[in-house]
């Protein structure tokens, strides 16, 4: 069965339908959900929550995307939704002087004995204002149009918390000798 087969059966209510989309895609969002709240329990919630959202919504979808990546978009602002209510604010930077960081010149150069799991810590000891972009934009793949309608933030605000988390975390990734950074 074709996916847009499967989709317009789960518009009609089918709940045979509606469990094999829920078992196609429940474990790459459960993934995602728990890289946002760091919790089992909760990041289970938050997919059973975005699936009934998203079977309840599925009369908006239009195809534009793929539906992982729409319902991809529910679960992380359903993440970031609990996280905000656990009073986890974001933190709106101030937008008066900011500069544009133009992306065609970012260099991410690393030692080669950085891990990617070095960097999935050290992002997690960003500040919060500079964790959501960092983990959209890199892990997640979005652009900062996207990321600015996730987190309700201006294209520049998320150009410039990115290139302030991406800083924050290159300090974060260069190695200690001797107690002082190199």
């Amino acid at each position: 069965m074709f996916q847009t087969d499967i989709i317009e059966k789960c518009r009609q209510n089918d709940r045979k339908a509606q469990l094999q989309l829920y078992a196609q895609y429940c474990d790459g969002m459960y993934v995602v959900a728990n890289r946002f709240v760091k919790n089992s329990m909760e990041a289970e919630d938050i997919v059973q929550e975005s699936f009934i959202k998203a079977f309840n919504k599925l009369h908006q979808y239009k195809a534009e995307v793929t539906f992982g990546a729409w319902l991809k978009r529910i679960v992380i602002n359903k993440s970031i939704d609990l996280l905000k209510s656990k009073k986890k604010h974001l933190q709106d930077l101030e937008e008066v002087h900011l500069k544009v960081v133009d992306d065609s010149n970012d260099e991410w150069l690393v030692e080669d004995n950085i891990t990617i799991e070095d960097v999935k810590q050290a992002i997690e000891q960003l500040p919060e204002k500079y964790k959501y972009v960092v983990m959209l934009y890199l892990i997640e793949g979005y652009d900062h149009q996207e990321i600015s309608d996730i987190l309700n933030i201006t294209e520049i605000a998320s150009r410039t918390q990115l290139s302030r988390g991406k800083v924050k975390l290159q300090e974060l990734l260069t190695p200690m000798y001797n107690g002082t950074r190199s």
